[in-house]
């Protein structure tokens, strides 16, 4: 043997630490809450959901307001309560994707 201090080899640390990595044993640290992990995808993808995210809300709140005005017979009340619900259900979708990340 060559080294008599028993310190292991840095090689094998090493190594040790990428097997670890890749076998996910190694947790990565937590970033500080201020810090926001970055958005993967290109811009393009980012803002197609962004723009999905916010239709599709629209649409749905719409439908449900609709239906239930033709359910109940009333005017177009139920639509036009449903329309800021589904503006506002949109936009809290888009602050989940964009907005700061929760570590906890």
């Amino acid at each position: 043997m060559s080294q008599l201090s028993g310190d292991p080899d840095p090689s094998f640390e090493e190594r040790l630490q990428a097997a670890r990595r890749k076998q996910g044993l190694d947790v990565p640290p937590k970033r500080p809450l201020g810090e926001q992990e970055p958005l993967n995808g290109s811009a393009l993808a980012i803002g197609m959901r962004v723009g999905v995210e916010l239709v599709s809300a629209l649409v749905v709140a719409v439908a449900i307001g609709y239906g239930l005005d033709r359910l109940f017979g009333t005017t177009p009340i139920l639509t036009a309560v449903f329309v800021p619900v589904g503006g506002a259900a949109g936009i809290a979708n888009v602050w989940r994707l964009l907005g700061p990340k929760r570590t906890d």
